[in-house]
């Protein structure tokens, strides 16, 4: 299918984009990699009057050592954050779920800042920034504004960003040493998830000393297990005591139903993928 007739705005600064998005108002898209946006719009289940193209502004793109943390473009593309040897050092969990995003094809193409805008709770950026306490700065004609990843999410498809505002880059705290997991399960390559695990685990000598777990597709938004993540603290990384924390892992959640699979269907796997998460993150 045609997308519907729209015109085309490709800025060069973020000044400029935002300008943009105020002369068209709410009728207005932003695109950044388009692998999300493009088939909405050939579908013709969003009409924008205007698309905002943040391809050629590039103060959005790269990736900066801020000292404690590492500050990422909202235009970074998933293979640049795979071929970072910084990210892989600090960021190991956003590189263990960035690989199991889609092809090649689409991790050049794909932003980590368009997903995460996107907001969508089957994506695999979302659960893997909120386990990393991200902070997401965000842009409007009255400046820059940060807010912490456990409100940028705000529902399906919902964020804290403005219809006038853009997300322009992510801050990731460091986890320098920390093991890490993405524990993602499909029924085929390339799909979208129909439940992962993000686990990121700091252990000394076998025992747990820290851990944080983001799930996907467990809500309309990505979400916590603090339940576990509270369990698993002084615990030795064993078999029988991570089942025993992991088993509340769908606590607080829920998931949706789809041709995939029940709710009730995703909270019983869910343990089951936090266990194989922690053990893999807590190995190495």
């Amino acid at each position: 299918m045609i997308p519907a007739q729209f015109d085309y705005a490709a800025p060069a600064t973020v000044e400029e984009a935002l300008s943009a998005l105020a002369s068209a108002g709410d009728d207005a898209k932003v695109i950044a990699g388009g692998q999300s946006l493009l088939p909405v719009l050939r579908m013709r289940l969003n009409a924008p009057s205007l698309v905002v193209d943040l391809s050629k502004i590039e103060s959005l793109r790269g990736v900066r050592d801020d000292g404690d943390a590492l500050v990422i473009g909202a235009m970074t593309t998933y293979q640049s954050i795979l071929d970072d040897a910084s990210v892989h050092e600090h960021l190991l969990l956003l590189v263990k779920a960035v690989e199991t995003i889609a092809d090649p094809q689409i991790r050049h193409r794909g932003t980590l800042g368009g997903a995460l805008a996107h907001a969508d709770p089957a994506g695999d950026v979302g659960a893997t920034a909120l386990a990393l306490g991200a902070q997401f700065e965000i842009t409007g004609s009255s400046g820059s504004r940060t807010v912490p990843a456990d409100e940028f999410f705000q529902g399906l498809f919902e964020t804290a960003v403005g219809e006038d505002e853009l997300l322009t880059s992510i801050r990731f705290p460091k986890h320098t040493g920390w093991g890490a997991h993405y524990e993602k399960f499909v029924r085929v390559s390339h799909q979208w998830s129909i439940v992962a695990v993000a686990a990121t685990v700091k252990a000394e000598g076998g025992t747990i000393q820290e851990a944080r777990i983001g799930l996907t597709n467990m809500g309309d938004r990505p979400l916590r297990a603090t339940s576990v993540e509270k369990a698993l603290v002084g615990q030795q990384a064993t078999e029988d005591a991570v089942r025993t924390a992991a088993a509340s892992a769908a606590e607080g959640t829920d998931p949706p139903s789809d041709l995939n699979g029940d709710a009730e269907y995703r909270r019983s796997i869910v343990p089951v993928l936090t266990r194989r998460a922690v053990l893999a993150a807590a190995g190495g």
